[in-house]
């Protein structure tokens, strides 16, 4: 009488054991139509890369330091100029 016990047992773990399995593969599945679907949704919004990001910010960060430098270089020769041709070049650009 063990044995149908036994075999009726042995068949239910299988069934689970089949059953977990089925189920682990259609998590994979929806995980993956999921990223799929989240990559498609970003790229329709033109999102950018953190990266890609990183790399303009610092871009900018220097091309601001540079504007600040050369601005700085300009007043001291506009400095140096004597008031006579400071007033002419003033008077030319308008």
């Amino acid at each position: 009488m063990t044995e149908p016990q036994g075999r009726l047992f042995d068949d239910f773990a299988k069934l689970m054991n089949d059953a977990a399995g089925i189920a682990q593969s259609a998590g994979r599945e929806v995980g993956s139509a999921f990223r799929a679907q989240a990559e498609r949704f970003a790229s329709e919004l033109d999102l950018v890369r953190r990266e890609d990001l990183e790399v303009v910010q610092d871009i900018a960060a220097k091309a601001l330091a540079e504007v600040e430098r050369l601005s700085a270089r300009v007043a001291e020769l506009e400095a140096r100029l004597p008031k006579n041709e400071a007033e002419a070049a003033a008077d030319s650009q308008q």
